[in-house]
């Protein structure tokens, strides 16, 4: 008796791998693919802005810092990699009884191991690069706005 793949019981989503997913391909929608499959809009909206913000990065290395397009496009980059650095952090803290009843509703927990330091390593990885995105983005984003408004003053004032 041989199982297909449609008999074979659905596999547990492990908190682990979500936290990993969210730290290395968040931006990309890899953990809500993983989780929620393929037909996750939302999962299919994190691409989007990911390329914006790279098309952002591009013009600051093609046109260089005085680009003003580019001002607006990294800032979209950064939030969204400092979202999915936040995502994971959530996904690595929760509770694995509360893990298992929302993500594993129905599922067969005998197989169910309780997530170890791998997901507390992602954390403390999103944490980090979550805190320094978020900084430098919030900070690009001043020191661009502020030398604007130096530059449109000059400009009147001459």
């Amino acid at each position: 008796m041989t199982d297909t793949l449609a008999d074979a019981p659905p596999s547990l989503h492990s908190k682990t791998v979500a936290t990993w997913l969210a730290l290395l391909g968040g931006p990309l929608g890899a953990h809500r693919f993983y989780l929620y499959g393929w037909n996750d809009v939302w999962a299919w909206l994190h691409p989007l802005p990911t390329l914006v913000g790279a098309v952002g990065l591009r013009r600051v290395a093609e046109f260089g810092l005085d680009d003003q397009l580019s001002w607006l496009l990294i800032p979209v980059l950064g939030f969204m990699v400092a979202g999915t650095m936040l995502q994971a952090i959530v996904y690595g803290l929760m509770p694995d009884e509360r893990w298992h009843a929302r993500y594993n509703a129905g599922r067969d927990l005998r197989t169910a191991r309780p997530s170890g330091w791998a997901a507390i390593i992602g954390v403390i990885l999103a944490l980090l690069v979550g805190a320094t995105v978020l900084m430098s983005t919030i900070a690009f984003s001043g020191q661009r706005y502020f030398e604007y408004q130096v530059e449109e003053a000059r400009k009147l004032s001459q």
